[in-house]
């Protein structure tokens, strides 16, 4: 388990990735986005994850300038959309990103979605490969895969991904598809860790809250890193950003994760990996 933002897990390929990150999905406005990447920098957060989907790869990169870090002290991530699949595209699709973010470089590149209906996830991910063994992407991965494509990745491509990004939080767990991802040395990332806010309210993980003294956000957060997920929790109000942090000053007891993992109902917020197609909404 980690124990403070600067502290990393090992990936497969030997990268190290920082436990805890910001993500910055639905932020609203180019300045929203400037702002909470550059708070999330200069308090301490080395991750950033981004998409072309979210329309923010640019902003990302102009906050990162305007931060008094250097580019090879941050871990940036982002992702190719649904519509870029294919090999040749996806190449294209990644020179876009790099060009949108101003950088020479990524830390981590995910196929968005599986998109199994077009059938195309195989052949982008031949492009990754090339592309990470030619040093533009330090580690490959890819988000919302299930079993079966992993399973498919690991039968057809030379290259294990580094990372799974899916959905995670106290109501969708995923057992099996962890199992399988631990078996095989896949890091379980999650995106949506408060389940777009829907379990901010939860009167389970309220009154464990009220025992650490915490929000119920960092007692999830903290589930999340005791589990040893990786999580990328958005927010664009730095005294949010300040607080998703601030979970390194207490540990849940035994009893409290078992509760937190005992609430499973496979309650999705975001779509089913296996149904979202490739004209899908962002």
């Amino acid at each position: 388990m980690i124990k403070s933002l600067k502290d990393t897990y090992t990936l497969n390929n030997g990268v190290k990735i920082p436990g805890l990150g910001l993500g910055v999905w639905q932020v609203d406005t180019p300045q929203e986005c400037i702002n909470a990447v550059k708070a999330a920098v200069k308090n301490g957060y080395i991750s950033i994850d981004t998409a072309k989907a979210y329309d923010n790869e640019e902003y990302v990169g102009q906050a990162i300038k305007e931060c008094d870090k250097k580019r090879e002290e941050l871990f940036i991530t982002s992702k190719l959309w649904n519509a870029d699949q294919g090999y040749d595209n996806t190449l294209k699709a990644f020179d876009a990103t790099l060009k949108r973010l101003d950088m020479e470089y990524l830390d981590m590149y995910l196929i968005h979605w599986p998109v199994p209906v077009a059938d195309k996830y195989v052949e982008t991910w031949k492009a990754m490969e090339k592309l990470n063994k030619e040093g533009l992407i330090r580690a490959i991965g890819v988000s919302n895969f299930t079993k079966a494509h992993l399973q498919r990745l690991a039968d057809e491509c030379e290259i294990i991904p580094a990372v799974n990004q899916i959905e995670y939080h106290p109501w969708l767990i995923q057992p099996a598809l962890n199992a399988y991802m631990e078996e095989n040395n896949i890091k379980l990332e999650a995106w949506s860790p408060l389940a777009h806010g829907e379990l901010l309210n939860n009167e389970i993980i309220g009154k464990i809250a009220e025992k650490y003294n915490k929000s119920i956000a960092q007692v999830i957060i903290k589930w999340d890193l005791q589990n040893g997920v990786i999580t990328i929790p958005k927010s664009v109000k730095e005294e949010r950003i300040i607080a998703n942090a601030d979970v390194f000053d207490f540990e849940l007891s035994v009893e409290d994760m078992a509760t937190i993992n005992g609430m499973n109902k496979d309650y999705r917020t975001g779509p089913d990996p296996d149904e979202f197609d490739m004209d899908a909404a962002k």
